[in-house]
Formats: C-alpha cells, structure tokens, sequence
C-alpha cells in the first residue's frame, strides 16, 4: 500500500508539471545576463580595541587598555552584476556592491596603570555614534537548480573579492570608575578588506518578457583581518581635568546579512514560438513508411539493433517501387549546435552506407543532417535525450 500511495502522489505531482508549456519553462542561463538587487543590510557586531599611553605630566605615564563592540542599525543594500552562463546551470559573474549601517550602541571596558601599577581606573562603554559603508567588488560563481520546477530556480553561489570600509564620526563613548567620561573618535577614514560572501535564493521567470527574472537572495558577507583606523582618546577624570591622546583603534569581525529583491535580465533568450497557421486541405501524399534508428550519446556508430532496422529497411525496399531514399539525421540538444550539426550528417552516413552494403543503390539515396531541430521529444538546451539522438529512414 505504501508503493502505490507513493505512485500516486508522484503521478499528482508531475500533472502540474506537464501541464506547463515547454516554452514558459526555467531554462538554464545560456549567454551573458545582467542583474541589479536592492534590500536590507543587517550586520552583526563590530570588535573593537584601544591601547593608550598618557603622559600628562612629567613623570606621570599612564596606560589605558580598551575592548568592547560596536552596535548597528539595519541599513541599506544594493548590487549590480553581470556575467555569463553556460547553458548547464553554472554562472561566473562581476559584482558591485554597496551598504550602510549606522551605530547606535557599544559595550566594552577598560584597565590602566599608573607608572606600571594598575590602578583602579577602568570603564564601560555604552554608547556610539556614526556610520559605515561598504563598497566594493566581487567575483562570483553560481550553480541554478534548473530541473527542480517550471516556475522556480533556486540557486546557491560563493564568491570573494575586496571591499572599502569608510568611517564616518564614529564615536565610542562611556564612563570610568572614577566618576569621569571616556571618549573615543575615529578619524573619517576608508580602509580595504579582503572579502568572502555565499549566497542563496531563486529566480522567478517572467514567461511574458523570455529571460527576464525576479530575484529573491540572502547573502553572508565576512571581512577578513583587521582594520586599524586613527582616533583620538579623551579621558575625564571628574572635574576640569582632561587627558588627550591619539593613536589607533582596531576593528575586526565585520559580518553582514543581507536580503535582495532584484531583477535579472538574460540576453538571447528567443520568445516562444507562435503557434502554427492550419494548414489548408492538401492531396493526400504518397504512402511512405520510415524507420528510426537510434544512436548513443556523442557516437555515429551503428548498434547491432540499428543494423537489423536498417537491414528491414534495405528488404522493404524492393518490395514497393519506390521514388526516393531519404536518409535523415538529428542529435539531441547537448553540444553547441555547430558540433551537432555535423554529428547529424555523420550518422547519417553511416546509415546510409549500411543501406548500400546491404543492397540499395547508392544513387537512390539522399542525405541530410537536422542537427538539434526537429526534436522529437521537446527539451531544452544541453539535454541529452536518448529519443533526439536518430536517423528516420522514409522510402517514398
């Protein structure tokens, strides 16, 4: 019971499915396309560190050390790419991207010592202020999941390159144990990263515009390293008293979500193909029969059972008075379509030849090689489909 309940589930299923003309299908991405995306960038919390050195007065060295994180907003997201397909479900392309966050928040804490003996001076960050933006470049490979459905392509892809993170009037700031303030700004700067991003989503075919597609993706984007931006560090001992120096804060662990909704654009995509005018009563032609014989992928060698196909052929033929020989070759629709078309024409030669071998007269035979038109089993580009791979005999 459980195979049959599974057999007509898969029946229900594939109905939708065949419903589904063969021209409004996913197809693979076959040629150059372009893309745009826009959406929300949510990044996750920044690591931050401070080393100081003070010398307010002669004799006096003091050292501060500093730690925290460094909270966002969501921000915006927006990329645009383009780049190749290979007709097999890969893509390769070249991505520009941009993205904000504001800061809103930090947490952290200090230490210091005076003269080398620490001290009880320490602090907790809990505000900030500013902004970061990302721009940068990428380079991405992508594999669509073509066969999964007709109206949906989902997609994974991976991709690296460099990004510019700017600062602008970030500021960190809070109070030490003593009653005091301390406050950190970092100078407006842009300082490069190397970049790593994985992405995942589906693409929706628009069957109206042929290789136009809404995009929906969520991306991880990492920086790698650490960035070191100049600031400058101000320390309020509680009253008049303020202790001034500059020096660097390092920031490292930026990591990014993103959401995109974008379109795609696909060039060469050919629109479906107008339905065929009735055609006009016409005499009834000549009976003809026909054979097929059938091939293995990439090959125009005969088969033992193609060989018996083309021998009944050769027989049939001197029992009707026939006009014509027609030898005809076809391929499926794997290989480019100037490779197939010459595959065609070799198989049906080697068709040909076997019919002469076995008795017709070489002069009544003609031959001609389709290549990928004429499918007899509708498909879409790089297809191997055993029933495409033939030759048809006709005897007129």
């Amino acid at each position: 019971m459980r195979f049959k309940h599974l057999l007509l589930a898969a029946t229900a299923a594939a109905i939708p499915l065949a419903l589904v003309p063969q021209a409004a299908r996913a197809q693979p991405v076959n040629g150059f396309y372009v893309g745009a995306g826009l959406g929300v960038n949510i990044m996750q919390q920044n690591s931050t560190t401070q080393n100081r050195a003070f010398s307010p007065l002669p004799g006096l060295n003091i050292t501060a050390n500093g730690s925290g994180n460094l909270k966002s907003e969501v921000g915006p997201a927006g990329v645009l790419s383009a780049g190749w397909g290979f007709g097999n479900g890969l893509r390769v392309e070249l991505e520009g991207n941009y993205s904000a966050n504001k800061f809103n928040s930090a947490n952290g804490s200090g230490s210091a010592s005076l003269n080398g003996v620490p001290v009880a001076f320490g602090g907790t960050v809990n505000t900030a202020g500013g902004w970061e933006q990302k721009f940068g470049g990428m380079v991405n490979a992508f594999y669509d999941f073509t066969t999964l459905s007709p109206w949906v392509v989902p997609f994974v892809g991976v991709g690296i390159g460099y990004e510019g993170v700017s600062f602008h009037g970030v500021t960190i700031s809070g109070t030490d144990t003593v009653g005091g303030s301390i406050h950190d700004a970092l100078n407006n700067s842009t300082q490069g990263s190397f970049a790593y991003q994985a992405m995942l989503g589906a693409a929706f075919p628009i069957p109206a515009a042929p290789g136009l597609s809404i995009t929906a993706e969520y991306r991880f984007m990492g920086l790698a390293g650490t960035r070191n931006y100049s600031s400058t560090s101000t320390v309020g001992l509680g009253g008049p008293l303020l202790i001034t120096d500059s020096g660097t804060t390092k920031v490292s662990s930026d990591y990014n979500h993103a959401v995109l909704i974008g379109l795609r654009y696909a060039f060469g995509v050919a629109p479906a193909p107008a339905p065929a005018p009735t055609p006009m009563a016409a005499p009834a032609p000549a009976p003809a029969r026909s054979y097929l014989v059938f091939f293995d992928w990439d090959k125009a060698t005969l088969t033992p059972r193609a060989q018996q196909i083309i021998h009944e052929a050769a027989d049939n033929s001197t029992k009707v008075k026939y006009t014509a020989i027609e030898v005809n070759g076809y391929t499926d629709t794997s290989g480019t379509p100037q490779y197939n078309q010459g595959l065609s024409i070799r198989r049906a030669q080697a068709v040909a030849a076997e019919l002469v071998k076995d008795g017709v007269p070489k002069g009544a035979i003609s031959i001609q090689g389709f290549g990928e038109t004429h499918l007899l089993v509708p498909t879409g580009p790089g297809v191997r489909e055993p029933q495409n791979r033939r030759v048809e005999i006709i005897i007129r």
